[in-house]
């Protein structure tokens, strides 16, 4: 962002820093094991930039939305992947507003220090996807424990994780008043239970993202897990979905940034019929157009972060940036690939690993269809189409 605020440009500066610590060759070797990034998230923890959003009181940095938002971007824009860590920021942030004092005494302190990793959110099943309303994972009240049963999918980071913010029907769908109620939010301590009524599966998938899938089966957690109220629990995580996809976007900016940076300096140095190929306009236009593509999608992504920090109701601007930004960084990754030529298929480069990574964004978290199905319902006032 142009005329930054000194502090934050400070983070920027620092986040950077920290990054030239993980060049591509880590990258490249994390990728071809697909292995979990553990050494960058431990990096980024004791750095205390995955605790940004938690208050000082319990060991954070008590920084705003948009301070994380210039984290994540960063990491991407210095060609290190945030999705191995993003999750904390967003799925903490949901304890922290509905959370009660003693959870959050038990678990934000660790979760500050590194001692404990809030990284899986289980919400996808394999029949309900995106219909989160749907979905069937049950958790049953039996005396001070609940008893559930059920599936998620893609829980990424799941075996990477202490911690799982978990939603389940806890009351079924057909003796409730309104269909957004009888859902719960549950924080689970993994560390019980994973092999006493849950257990992970990895999912391989084209880029190295650590997702899985997770089955229950009577895993018994404790009444004191439940977050909130009873039944509440999918209001609870709109908000928490809404600091993910402003983060994603400013995650986005960074790729489309990467993406940029690097088509404009192989053109600059590739030479071809004896002249640099930046000088041709069929080269120079596309990295033109998706800078200034980047920059549109930059402004909405940092108006979404101060609608937040408001306290505003940020859903159609957390959106609208969610699906600009991730449209500018495919459209940079895909621009990039051209320019490099045969070299953007070749590892040693780094395009084709962010290539495959950036493709991730137009479909999750949320695909453009349902923001753009949002925004036809809630801001222009058409029809509910499903």
């Amino acid at each position: 962002m142009h005329d930054e605020r000194e502090d934050l440009a400070e983070i920027r500066r620092a986040v950077r820093a920290l990054c030239n610590e993980f060049p591509g060759e880590y990258w490249r070797e994390k990728d071809r094991e697909r292995a979990y990034p553990g050494e960058f998230v431990d990096a980024l923890t004791k750095a205390g930039f995955l605790a940004a959003l938690i208050p000082a009181e319990y060991g954070g940095s008590g920084l705003k939305l948009d301070a994380a938002c210039v984290i994540m971007e960063e990491i991407q824009a210095a060609g290190c992947n945030g999705a191995a860590a993003h999750a904390q920021m967003y799925v903490m942030n949901t304890l922290l507003r509905y959370g009660d004092e003693e959870q959050k005494a038990a678990y934000l302190p660790g979760i500050a220090s590194g001692e404990l990793r809030l990284q899986a959110f289980g919400v996808s099943e394999p029949t309900s996807g995106t219909d989160t309303l749907s979905l069937k994972t049950r958790a049953v009240r039996d005396g001070d424990h609940y008893v559930v049963n059920g599936q998620k999918i893609w829980t990424s980071r799941a075996e990477h994780s202490d911690l799982m913010a978990l939603l389940a029907r806890t009351t079924p769908r057909e003796e409730v008043a309104s269909k957004t109620e009888g859902l719960s939010l549950f924080l689970v301590d993994m560390r019980e239970v994973v092999g006493k009524g849950m257990t992970i599966k990895p999912i391989r998938t084209m880029m190295n993202h650590s997702t899985t899938e997770v089955f229950f089966d009577d895993m018994r957690i404790p009444a004191s897990a439940l977050i909130g109220e009873e039944g509440k629990g999918f209001r609870y995580i709109l908000s928490g979905m809404n600091a993910e996809r402003i983060l994603i976007g400013a995650e986005c900016i960074g790729d489309a940034k990467w993406f940029i940076e690097r088509a404009t300096a192989y053109a600059n140095d590739r030479g071809v019929f004896g002249r640099p190929i930046g000088k041709n306009q069929g080269i120079q236009f596309p990295i033109a157009r998706c800078y200034a593509q980047m920059r549109a999608a930059e402004l909405m992504v940092h108006h979404a972060a101060e609608v937040y920090d408001r306290g505003g109701n940020a859903g159609a601007e957390a959106n609208m940036a969610k699906m600009l930004a991730s449209e500018a960084s495919w459209a940079a990754a895909d621009m990039c690939v051209q320019t490099h030529g045969g070299f953007g298929f070749a590892e040693e480069y780094d395009v084709e690993r962010k290539f495959r990574e950036a493709r991730l964004y137009t479909v999750a978290p949320i695909s453009t269809n349902l923001i753009l199905s949002y925004l036809a319902e809630h801001v222009l006032g058409l029809p509910r189409s499903y």
